[in-house]
């Protein structure tokens, strides 16, 4: 008997078009809804084409994708990322499937990985403590998978300051820290800068003054052969990362320089980067309760959470936890304390 291309009476080409009418349906019925499109929807609207044009893969165009997810990260809200890096993450995963040269398998593996690491910094900033240490360590399967060496060295990096903000244990952080700086093998990149960064903020949540100080100069040596980056990510590491960096050493350990260092980084950042800007309004507003400018420290805080609710970051929690010890015991009971603590818990 011959082999047919009909099964059970059903053409394949009459089934796929089938498919591809109710993905547009469902595509328009979330559109109309006003909820996200489902992952995979779009891609099998558009699969007639997409066959008809060879499916060509373009991993120059994932590359930039991953590039654009990098820069929006700096100025969207918390969160806002989380579907479309999903629905992305999902097209890739399917893509990995096809078969293809070496090569390009490995430039989309550092595009999973790229893609992955940014889901895990938004939801991270969104509390979802347990899903972005999930997606971390598949980026980090990814990105050792993809070859890439300064890429390897990022993920490790950024995760560490990540773990830094959700309360990973320092062994963590330290095996993170320790792997980046042995891939990087002294060479200058923005995952070794972020590297040396976690082990500052390492050293100053275990009040390791000495420690924060080094491990902050080694930031610094980092970033001085880095200049020239152009365009703010968080696959960089450039003026305003370092800026930031030493604003925090200086706030917790008490430097009399922290808010000047605090008015710099602000300087560099721009309006719309309001997650990292907000994190430094409350840097300065813990440098004026050490000076015991209770009240302004107080409402400077008060002002900064209200003003930018939707500017959370995994941080912040960490940055009102200082702010409240930083209080003289005869001010926490204060009506502005006990409104940053509820507006805290909130």
């Amino acid at each position: 008997m011959l082999p047919s291309t009909v099964k059970d009476g059903v053409d394949p080409e009459d089934a796929g078009d089938d498919m591809r009418r109710r993905a547009a349906l469902h595509l328009l019925a979330a559109l109309g809804a006003g909820a996200a499109i489902p992952p995979g929807v779009l891609e099998e609207v558009l699969g007639g084409v997409e066959d008809a044009l060879g499916n060509p893969l373009d991993v120059d165009e994932w590359d930039r994708t991953v590039h654009e997810y990098g820069q929006l990260l700096m100025v969207r809200p918390a969160g806002a990322l989380i579907k479309d890096l999903t629905a992305d993450l999902v097209s890739v995963g399917e893509l990995l499937k096809r078969k293809m040269a070496e090569s390009e398998r490995r430039r989309m593996l550092r595009v999973s990985a790229g893609l992955s690491a940014c889901l895990a910094i938004d939801l991270g900033d969104v509390g979802e403590v347990r899903a972005a240490r999930t997606t971390w360590a598949t980026a980090k399967r990814a990105a050792d998978a993809s070859g890439d060496t300064a890429l390897r060295a990022w993920v490790r990096g950024r995760a560490a300051e990540d773990a830094c903000w959700i309360g990973r244990p320092a062994s963590v952080i330290d095996s993170l820290t320790s792997e980046a700086v042995a891939i990087a093998g002294g060479a200058p990149s923005a995952g070794l800068a972020r590297a040396y960064a976690a082990r500052t903020y390492a050293a100053v949540a275990r009040g390791d003054v000495a420690q924060a100080r080094s491990s902050l100069a080694e930031t610094e040596r980092v970033f001085e052969a880095l200049l020239g980056q152009d365009g703010q990510s968080v696959f960089a590491f450039r003026e305003t990362q370092m800026r930031w960096a030493e604003s925090y050493v200086h706030t917790l350990v008490g430097d009399n320089r922290s808010r000047e260092t605090v008015a710099r980084a602000l300087d560099l950042y721009p309006p719309a980067a309001h997650g990292p800007r907000s994190n430094l309004a409350l840097m300065d507003a813990i440098a004026l309760i050490r000076e015991r400018e209770i009240d302004a420290g107080l409402q400077r805080a008060l002002t900064t959470l209200e003003d930018h609710r939707d500017a959370t970051t995994a941080g912040r929690a960490v940055l009102v936890g200082h702010i409240l010890q930083a209080l003289p015991p005869t001010a926490r009971q204060l009506p502005a304390a006990r409104e940053l603590r509820a507006l805290t818990s909130a």
